[in-house]
Parts: structure tokens; C-alpha cells; sequence
């Protein structure tokens, strides 16, 4: 089974807030789903969390380098793509679309053996998985109106982020936090992102470990991107220091710009994406070794069904994982799938063990969402 086309299809209009949209056209894309199809007529679907024209730029040069090869090994020609590369753009937009290609293969792989790609990754370790309802933070009235409706929805556990967080003053950061706490109880879990990927993020260490162990108070489970996503020595201190874990990595792309991070514990949970970091390849390869320097693998997910899919099936096989980040509500998500994701009354979700990524896309939302592009029909 050979490979014999890649196709890109940007999704335009429905961008979730936060979705780094400022400065850009709101009917900008930002989330780009990459199809592949082989000589047998059986498809694949990838997606990558990068504009639809950067992603179509790079498929022009990676392209040429997938048509012809075998769509049964994508482990291989993922790492051929990044080695016929290193000169083109290492780590940045060609990392990026190798990643939904690489998405799409596994799906591929899966279909054609009959397989889910998380028994394909080595096993399923696990059935369920939790997810974390994931909401931009906001003044605490309407933080707590925000989680009341995601409690509605059957979420037990919330990561909160960005919005007014760190960018006010410290007694606006524990309003909203205390907000939130009361807004779930103590029984649910939640978590903090600073946001401090953010454009000109303005703290550094001291802030952090102040915040860290404001956040503790209130029994927050992880403080996430509390510096600069470059301040590899803040966060080796912050991470040794702070009184709750800390959690990073999601701009992160490439298995080898995690390592000294990991060896060196400058995370207690790392959350590479999987639409960014290379696809499942990496993303498997990423959390063994984790793994192995007993930190905790927890995929950044703020993109599609697609990317939801695959994070489940990554996580089926990752012993070192107990959570997934899930959109809420997002129409990236409900729009493209055939049947919407159940929580159960834990708050828990099943991972599907169907073919491939496990899944079924709706072609119709896809197409509404791609402006009159349309998925292949997959012989699988």
C-alpha cells in the first residue's frame, strides 16, 4: 500500500478563543487537518495545529518526499521526512505538518490491520482515561458560570488559564482561583496555566513560586507554563521549589528539544502536542523516556477531534499518562465527529479500540468547517 497523495484542509471560522487568534483574521485558519490517501483507496487523517497556508507551503516540499512510500510504516517516513529536512526549517512549520501526516498514517496503519493505534504503539495499559475540561479563565462571576456549564456537561476535572491571570495583580489571581474552587468543590480536580508562552510575558522565577504556592492553597494538581517557555533554568528551580508539580513543553516540537528538560527535571509533567511535537511517532518516543525519568506525559490538546483521537490513543498506550486535555465546548471537536464523546458519571471517558485512530470523522462538519473541501472516501 502506497502512498499516493497529501492533502491539506484548513479549517477557517470556529478558532476557540485563545487559540492564538490575536492580531489575526478571525476567519483566519489555525487549525489545518491533513489527509492522506494511498494507491488502495484507503485514507488517513492527520491534524496540525498551524494556519492552513503554512501548512500547505510545506507539504510543496514534503510532498514529493512521501508519494510512492509505503503509508503501512509511519514511524519511517516521519523519520525520513525530518532527516530530508534538518536543512528546511528544523523544528518549526515542517515539523509541525509532519506531524499530521504522521497522524494520518497511523490512522492508515490501524485501518488496514484492523487495528487501533494505541495496540499498534506496543498495547493498551488502559480502556479509560480522564479528561480536563479546558477554559480560558475569566473576572470570577463569569469563571464560575464557566465551570458550572462544565460541570453540566460531566467534567470532573478543569485545567483554567490565561485570560486576567498574571497579567493584573496578584489579589486577581487568587479571586479567580478561590471563584473556581468554590464554583467545583473540593473533590474535582483543577488545574492553573499562567500562560506564560504569551507574547511578552513580563515574570519570572519569584512571581512564579509566589503564584505556586498561592495555587497550593487551594489544592490546584499542576501550575502549567508559569515562564517563559525558554527559561529552562527558571523552571529547573521552579520545579524543585514550588509546592504543587509543575507542567510545560506544549511549544515544544521535535523529541530532541524535550530531552534535557527531562533529564534534567525541569517539568514534573511534560505536554508536548501531538499536532505540533512530529505526530504519534514522537509523541510515543517523548513519553517512554519520560517514563523512564518518572515524569508524567499529559498531551496539550487545544485543537481538533482529530487531535483528540489521536491523544486517546496515545494515551491507551502510555503508562505514564492519567489525563487528556478536552476543549469545552469547541466545534472543532463536536462538529467533526460522527457521535460526540460520552462522559461517564466519573467524569471518566472510554478509548476506543475501532481501527485506526478509533474514531469516525463526520464528513459533513468537516466540509462546513474546510469551506466545500471534502474528506476521500477510504476504501477501510
Amino acid at each position: 500500500m502506497k502512498i499516493k497523495d497529501v492533502r491539506a484542509l484548513p479549517l477557517l471560522g470556529a478558532t476557540p478563543d485563545g487559540g492564538w487568534s490575536r492580531g489575526y483574521d478571525p476567519d483566519e485558519s489555525l487549525h489545518t487537518l491533513v489527509e492522506v490517501v494511498t494507491d488502495e483507496g484507503v485514507t488517513g487523517l492527520g491534524s496540525v495545529y498551524t494556519s492552513g497556508k503554512l501548512v500547505a507551503a510545506a507539504l510543496e516540499l514534503l510532498k514529493p518526499l512521501c508519494l510512492g512510500a509505503s503509508a503501512l510504516g509511519p514511524s519511517a517516513v516521519s523519520e525520513n521526512l525530518h532527516q530530508q529536512t534538518f536543512w528546511q526549517g528544523r523544528g518549526g512549520t515542517l515539523t509541525h505538518a509532519i506531524s499530521g501526516i504522521d497522524i494520518a498514517l497511523w490512522d492508515i496503519f490501524g485501518k488496514a490491520t484492523k487495528q487501533s493505534v494505541g495496540r499498534l504503539l506496543g498495547g493498551r495499559l488502559r480502556e479509560r482515561i480522564k479528561p480536563y475540561g479546558s477554559l480560558l479563565m475569566a473576572e470570577p462571576a463569569e469563571m464560575k458560570r464557566r465551570l458550572a456549564a462544565g460541570l453540566e456537561r460531566g467534567f470532573r476535572a478543569f485545567k483554567i488559564g490565561w485570560g486576567p491571570f498574571g497579567r493584573k495583580d496578584a489579589k486577581t489571581d487568587e479571586a479567580i482561583v478561590k471563584a473556581a474552587r468554590e464554583a467545583v468543590g473540593p473533590d474535582v480536580e483543577l488545574m492553573v496555566d499562567a500562560g506564560g508562552s504569551d507574547a511578552f510575558w513580563p515574570h519570572g522565577y519569584k512571581w512564579a513560586l509566589q503564584a505556586a504556592r498561592m495555587l497550593a492553597q487551594y489544592e490546584v494538581v499542576w501550575f502549567e507554563e508559569a515562564l517563559r517557555p525558554d527559561d529552562f533554568e527558571g523552571f529547573v528551580k521552579l520545579t524543585e521549589h514550588a509546592p504543587l508539580p509543575i507542567a510545560g513543553g506544549e511549544t515544544f516540537t521535535r523529541r530532541q528539544s524535550f530531552l534535557p528538560w527531562i533529564e534534567q527535571r525541569a517539568f514534573d509533567y511534560i505536554q508536548p502536542d501531538a499536532t505540533k511535537v512530529g505526530g504519534l511517532t514522537e509523541m510515543h518516543r517523548l513519553g517512554l523516556c519520560a517514563d523512564d525519568h518518572q515524569v508524567l506525559l499529559v498531551p496539550h490538546g487545544w485543537n481538533t477531534a482529530v487531535g483528540l483521537a489521536a491523544d486517546l490513543q496515545l494515551v491507551s498506550a502510555a503508562g505514564n499518562a492519567r489525563w487528556i486535555e478536552y476543549i469545552t465546548p469547541a466545534p472543532y471537536i463536536e462538529d467533526l465527529l460522527q457521535q460526540p464523546v460520552r462522559l461517564d458519571a466519573e467524569g471518566w471517558v472510554d478509548i476506543p479500540d475501532a481501527p485506526g485512530l478509533g474514531l469516525a470523522f463526520n464528513p459533513d462538519g468537516v466540509e462546513k468547517h474546510a469551506r466545500g473541501l471534502k474528506l476521500t472516501r477510504s476504501a477501510l
